[in-house]
């Protein structure tokens, strides 16, 4: 089987490498020339454990192409995946300008058969207005070709995601019609053999599983966030919380961790979205609405802790940064709390100095050294040397055992603000520093 993914991003490098994997002759499309030259070179635009070395090792066996023309690969192909961006508007619902540009593309072009499948996440109704912005090139050229149009949202986790494509624990797909349903399933029963996880359902319903899933999953982390915020101030320990709630099977322990907020490229946007969406069609949702304000409210509270500690007055201060993304194995800083506690620090005056495994990078992109009030260091304990107190944002494995005792010596004042509950208290308080939990 041939097949074409538009958009070399995130979603779509990833799936077109996996399905490559598996003996698919691919064709990835983007229209960033430089990106293309550089994934030819096997340089590629993201960092995602196990990626580069796929691609690579499919470009080599001609599995997987590169290229900027897709219209020069529709007559090979039969599958064609939307992977493109769908940035969020300025009012936050998802903007459809490139999943629309690569569907006129298609009608104006396709002279055969071909099955649209949009992967990027979209609202509810996207393809059908892909498959009307299709049929209206084709009348345009008085062309009657047949085509699919279908739905295949993306559940890969960032840091994950290549061992979330090779084992799915399930692929949602919508489809209006029995070809196009035959189609996805051969494709991927390669990655079924063992454990069939294919879940089929109409259009609309695939599209909103999606944004459903993170919702409930970015739910999960504001009530869990809240629930921390409380303990604190009546005197409970929210990790006995956690494991009290979580054994109950009704329940379950995932996404059920405290911290200072969620990021990414998809929780915020998605809530936003389906925000949105809901607006759109006369409904306000309520529950979604809080969940987004206590995650704004919850990436300050680092800032907060560190601002009540030294009375108010950080100004002069040296604050250390341990991790910058929004969440290990990644270099993802879209939405990340570490940037709005970088913001808060600086417009109080405080000099920072950070360090994050693979994210220094995007971070002096983001962020930039401005003068030397930041400052990137190579290593962690670089970090911490002369600052005044250190904040654990992201939560690397490389952090989870440090040594107390070089700390110590290192930092001026022995500060230890949490924000993802890594440490045991005991083992800190041993030391004699002063440590700051979430909900502790």
């Amino acid at each position: 089987m041939k097949i074409a993914v538009v958009g070399t991003g995130y979603v779509g490098l990833v799936t077109g490498t996996c399905f490559a994997e598996m003996g698919t002759e691919v064709h990835c499309i983007d229209i960033d020339t430089a990106k293309i030259d550089q994934l030819k070179e096997g340089v590629i635009p993201i960092y995602e454990p196990g990626l580069e070395e796929m691609v690579v090792r499919n470009y080599k066996a001609g599995r997987l192409n590169f290229s900027t023309d897709l219209e020069s690969v529709l007559d090979e192909v039969e599958i064609v995946f939307s992977a493109v961006g769908t940035p969020p508007d300025e009012d936050g619902s998802a903007d459809l300008k490139y999943v629309l540009e690569v569907a006129r593309t298609i009608g104006r072009n396709m002279r055969n058969y071909l099955l649209i499948v949009t992967k990027s996440t979209v609202p509810v109704g996207t393809s059908r207005r892909v498959k009307a912005v299709i049929q209206e090139e084709l009348e345009k050229r008085g062309a009657d070709i047949p085509f699919d149009v279908a739905s295949n949202p993306e559940f890969l986790k960032e840091g994950d995601a290549v061992q979330d494509f090779m084992s799915p624990d399930r692929v949602v797909v919508g489809t209006e019609s029995e070809r196009a349903r035959e189609l996805i399933h051969r494709l991927y029963k390669p990655f079924m053999l063992t454990n069939y996880r294919m879940i089929f359902t109409d259009i609309s319903s695939a599209e909103m599983i999606k944004y459903a899933a993170n919702a409930m999953l970015a739910t999960r982390i504001s009530f869990m966030n809240d629930i921390a915020n409380l303990c604190e101030l009546v005197g409970a320990n929210v990790n006995m919380v956690r494991k009290g709630i979580g054994s109950d099977t009704r329940i379950g322990s995932k996404f059920l961790y405290p911290g200072c907020g969620y990021g990414g490229s998809c929780f915020p946007k998605d809530v936003k979205a389906l925000i949105r969406t809901a607006e759109k069609n006369g409904y306000d949702m309520k529950v979604l609405k809080a969940v987004e304000a206590v995650n704004e409210k919850q990436k300050e509270i680092l800032f907060d802790k560190l601002n009540r500690h030294f009375n108010g007055d950080l100004k002069g201060k040296t604050i250390a940064l341990w991790g910058l993304s929004f969440k290990p194995e990644t270099d993802d800083m879209r939405e990340a709390p570490s940037l709005v506690l970088v913001n808060q620090l600086l417009e109080a005056g405080a000099q920072v100095k950070a360090y994050d495994p693979i994210a220094v990078p995007e971070a002096r992109r983001r962020v930039g050294e401005n003068g030397d009030r930041v400052v990137f260091t190579e290593d962690s304990y670089g970090a911490v040397m002369g600052a005044d107190a250190l904040v654990l944002v992201t939560e690397w494995k490389e952090f989870r055992m440090p040594n107390w005792e070089i700390l110590k010596r290192l930092l001026r004042t022995p500060v230890i603000v949490d924000g993802r509950n890594i440490y045991n208290r005991e083992d800190i308080d041993k030391w004699g520093f002063t440590y700051y939990g979430i909900g502790q």
